[in-house]
């Protein structure tokens, strides 16, 4: 490994999560926690068409999972719930070794120090788990 685990883009990331507050009245809200370390995450959600018009978030994570909970937040409006179901498994795949590219979301390349600790992956995953779901139970 040759990147530090925390760098300050994660740091900076982890600072300025954007839409994060609650919707005071989401179609869905979805909490997302991680057994390893607690980090936890809720998503709330309203669409419109068929697309995230509307988001809130509560991030509890570490910086790992406040950063990927702020790129994924900084990109999700406008998407539908297939498309981030898709990212969410793209990041899976990505985290767990099985694939090599991250072209499906800007900016996931700063994790890639994180990829080497497996412990770390639940807490990455929360934000990308928690809108997909919450898309998907809004879009029903």
């Amino acid at each position: 490994m040759n990147a530090p685990l925390y760098n300050m883009d994660i740091l900076r990331l982890a600072a300025n999560i954007p839409h994060h507050k609650r919707l005071a009245d989401p179609q869905a809200s979805v909490e997302k926690r991680s057994p390893v370390c607690g980090s936890r995450v809720t998503a709330d959600v309203r669409m419109e068409g068929g697309k995230v018009a509307e988001m809130g978030l509560d991030v509890k994570a570490c910086a790992l999972g406040q950063a990927s909970a702020a790129l994924m937040a900084a990109q999700a409006i406008g998407m539908s719930a297939d498309e981030l179901a898709d990212a969410r498994d793209r990041l899976t795949a990505w985290l767990a070794g099985e694939s090599e590219t991250l072209d499906f979301w800007p900016g996931l390349a700063v994790l890639a120090p994180a990829r080497d600790y497996p412990a770390r992956h639940p807490s990455i995953r929360l934000g990308f788990e928690a809108i997909a779901e919450a898309a998907r139970m809004a879009d029903a």
